[in-house]
């Protein structure tokens, strides 16, 4: 991991939302990680050509919101359609064919909170993160030159495993464009490490696939720790995540 050097920007891992008030969020770039399944769908819809991605932390704000808008509104709990919206958080929902030029409206149990809490505390930019989207999101950590919040939506405030991966991910990366002195950020890069070349099969093992397998979404899972499917960059721009790439 990288030496101290003052002229290289921090980086720190925030390991669960529950945390996210011990770091220092304004004036820092946040990525919002939440594997299975939300940035790895927003990843998606943008790629796809969604115009943008209005990520809202309720449903009743889904629904109020893709009435003004005239989106499509999507969201779960649980892993389960929310009633009075139209869509969930799978992936596969959001083809070229159903999503270009349309805006999404989505509310999710993990990550659009997470992102909600990030820029009420100052940050100077959110982006999400997810696999299908790794490559894009380190050029854009490793240009801007500003210090990075790799911020992990967890399950309802709990730590889980895949999306620490994804930041451990990131951290192999970048690590020597930053100055890091955090142990989440180092177990997290060991962590990845150690499991990189078998994601597949381990992720197989995390208690959010046995949660997620319940519903039949084994092929999603999968889909999302699956590098760089959908590059594209989505940042946070006046109200709505919009592709920056």
């Amino acid at each position: 991991m990288s030496k101290q050097n003052s002229s290289k920007p921090s980086l720190h891992t925030v390991l669960t939302p529950q945390l996210l008030d011990l770091y220092e969020i304004k004036n820092s770039i946040v990525v919002i990680i939440d594997v299975f399944r939300a940035t790895s769908t927003m990843a998606t819809a943008l790629y796809n050509g969604a115009l943008k991605i209005i990520p809202v932390d309720s449903a009743e704000a889904c629904i109020e919101m893709g009435k003004a808008t005239g989106g499509i509104t999507a969201g779960e709990r649980d892993g389960k359609i929310i009633p009075g919206l139209a869509y969930g958080n799978s992936p596969s929902e959001y083809p070229r064919s159903f999503i270009e030029n349309k805006t999404l409206v989505i509310t999710t149990t993990n990550g659009t909170k997470l992102l909600h809490m990030a820029l009420k505390m100052g940050a100077q930019d959110v982006i999400t993160g997810s696999f299908p989207n790794l490559s894009n999101v380190i050029t854009y950590l490793k240009a801007q030159n500003a210090p990075v919040i790799l911020g992990c939506s967890g399950w309802k405030n709990r730590f889980n495993i895949e999306d620490t991966l994804f930041a451990g991910a990131v951290i192999e990366a970048v690590k020597d464009s930053f100055t890091i002195h955090c142990d989440s950020s180092f177990m997290a890069n060991q962590l990845y490490n150690q499991q990189k070349d078998h994601l597949p099969e381990y992720i197989k093992t995390l208690t959010h696939w046995h949660r997620l397998a319940a519903y039949g979404l084994e092929a999603d899972m999968l889909y999302c720790v699956s590098r760089d499917t959908a590059p594209c960059l989505p940042i946070y721009k006046d109200g709505a995540l919009i592709n920056g790439a």
